[in-house]
């Protein structure tokens, strides 16, 4: 694969994770969850414990990951960055669905009293 392509497919992710953060804000800070669905409360709270384990595991490969420093200006290392990233996002939103931990359990039950659900 040509480093330009790396370069490209790795641009493109980024823009992605700036946009999938934004729509995370936008959900957050301009739903009014008053007149949403159990499921549409419980699916935003799943959400959020997505995202704080994806930030959690994120943090946590940073102490244990020194083998990238050694890489040097390796042109793969994009290409490694985008996977790893994707791979994070997905074990963050699998840890969530299968089991979690019990955040968003707790943050449904206190927004469905907030709103009176």
């Amino acid at each position: 694969m040509e480093i330009g392509g790396v370069s490209s497919l790795y641009t493109d992710y980024l823009q992605n994770q700036s946009a999938a953060e934004t729509k995370l804000k936008e959900t957050i800070h301009g739903t009014d969850y008053s007149q949403a669905s159990e499921d549409e409360l419980l699916g935003a709270c799943k959400q959020f414990e997505a995202y704080f384990l994806e930030q959690v595991f994120k943090e946590m490969e940073k102490t244990v990951d020194c083998f990238k420093a050694d890489q040097g200006s390796n042109p793969n290392n994009n290409l490694v960055d985008y996977f790893g990233d994707n791979a994070i996002q997905d074990l963050a939103a699998t840890s969530t669905e299968l089991q979690g931990l019990g955040l968003a359990e707790t943050l449904y039950e206190q927004m469905k009293r907030n709103y009176n659900l």
